[in-house]
């Protein structure tokens, strides 16, 4: 009979794998044949998307899994099986753990998953695998925020660069006012020149009348 010492401790692996079971999102693994190479690679970068991964006791975890009313995953708990969870990227584990059973499909699959305290199918996984990590998905909708103001910046940027080509064109148009005045100017200033030049020819002509 087990003494009450490793009683007490296997009562904390089952409280701790029905918090990890309260996780944003899980896949459980069948790892059974991945090399140590391929399991350290995928250790990484599940490290590095923020997912805790670590291999699981499926008598333990049945205790989990009915304690967060996952008992329907009871009966895919035999053989080998690993359990990648996140609270930070929901998405993270599916991507990550189909990434490798895609690349291993002889001895590496996915059991089965849950998300916001619901169980998943494989297929459910797979679908949600497809989604875009949270960076890009973040990326893509700062971008369609972004869109409509970016649109305008152009908008305004080939308005002001127009506006500029035509101001620049309008310049000589400006000026010809002044030509005008200048035009004038000179009309005017012929102008008694002209009425001289038209008195002496007047009086040439009133002069062989006088002396008729």
């Amino acid at each position: 009979m087990p003494s009450a010492k490793i009683l007490e401790e296997k009562k904390q692996i089952v409280n701790q794998m029905t918090d990890r079971l309260k996780s944003k999102s899980g896949v459980f693994v069948n790892y059974k044949g991945i090399t140590v190479i391929e399991d350290t690679e995928m250790r990484v970068k599940l490290r590095e998307a923020g997912v805790d991964y670590s291999v699981i006791r499926n008598r333990l975890m049945k205790f989990a899994v009915k304690n967060v009313g996952f008992d329907s995953l009871e009966s895919m708990l035999v053989g080998t099986t690993s359990l990648a969870t996140s609270n930070d990227d929901p998405i993270a584990p599916a991507r990550i753990i189909k990434e490798y059973a895609d690349k291993l499909p002889e001895y590496f699959e996915i059991k089965a998953g849950f998300m916001d305290g619901k169980v998943l199918s494989v297929d459910e996984v797979n679908a949600i695998a497809s989604i875009p990590a949270l960076p890009v998905l973040q990326a893509q909708f700062l971008g369609t925020l972004l869109a409509p103001i970016t649109s305008l910046a152009v908008v305004l940027k080939a308005a002001a660069e127009k506006g500029g080509g035509v101001v620049e064109a309008e310049v000589p148009a400006s000026e010809a006012p002044a030509t005008e005045e200048k035009t004038e100017e000179a009309s005017a200033a012929e102008a008694p020149k002209a009425e001289a030049s038209e008195a002496p020819a007047a009086e040439a002509a009133e002069t062989p009348a006088e002396n008729a």
